[in-house]
């Protein structure tokens, strides 16, 4: 629980590699890369999985990432959003139960769950289980009107909203997230891509 959040709060933050859509029919591997700093200020490591493109193994992989890591004095865990590599879909509650961590899901657009549900009906055979992780996910916290989103597992939306205002360096996102985006899309496209 986290009572205080400190300027040198450690977290981690996750984002996945690009990916193309032929990788998407032949179900290749993107990087799940998660950046672990002390606040907004230090990095302190990193760490990386690979992950099927339009898979189920998105949850599965950042539990192993967080709980096989050297880093054991994390206080929470950041995402930039609840799909990776396409529909790999994340169980936010799983992750937070499995790592004892708190999860904070950070997304600058309201994501469209009715459309989403329509590709996964489309596309997808498996696509009751998706929607079922979709719609099992806590609601969508409004913390800058139209620019900034959150979603969070194991702490009050209040704590979320403080922490992401402390791992946030300059724009809106949580550095964290910033700089695994920029590292993450570097290792697959050789050059990092525009947020």
């Amino acid at each position: 629980m986290i009572r205080k959040v400190k300027p040198e709060i450690r977290v981690v933050g996750f984002d996945d590699g690009t990916f193309s859509f032929s990788s998407k029919l032949e179900r290749e591997k993107t990087i799940l890369f998660g950046v672990v700093m002390k606040g907004s200020k230090e990095v302190v490591g990193a760490v990386s999985r690979w992950i099927t493109v339009d898979g189920t193994d998105a949850t599965e992989k950042l539990i192993d990432a967080v709980v096989n890591s050297r880093f054991k004095d994390l206080r929470v865990i950041l995402l930039k959003g609840i799909t990776y590599g396409g529909f790999n879909v994340v169980d936010l509650e799983a992750l937070h139960c499995e790592t004892g961590l708190p999860v904070i899901v950070v997304v600058r657009k309201r994501p469209d769950l009715k459309a989403m549900e329509l590709a996964l009906r489309k596309h997808f055979p498996d696509w009751e289980e998706r929607v079922e992780l979709l719609r099992k996910a806590p609601p969508l916290l409004e913390m800058i009107p139209g620019k900034l989103y959150v979603q969070a597992v194991g702490l009050e939306p209040e704590t979320a909203f403080e922490v992401v205002k402390t791992t946030t360096r300059t724009g809106l996102i949580p550095e964290p997230l910033r700089l695994a985006h920029i590292v993450a899309s570097a290792v697959m496209a050789g050059e990092s891509t525009r947020e």
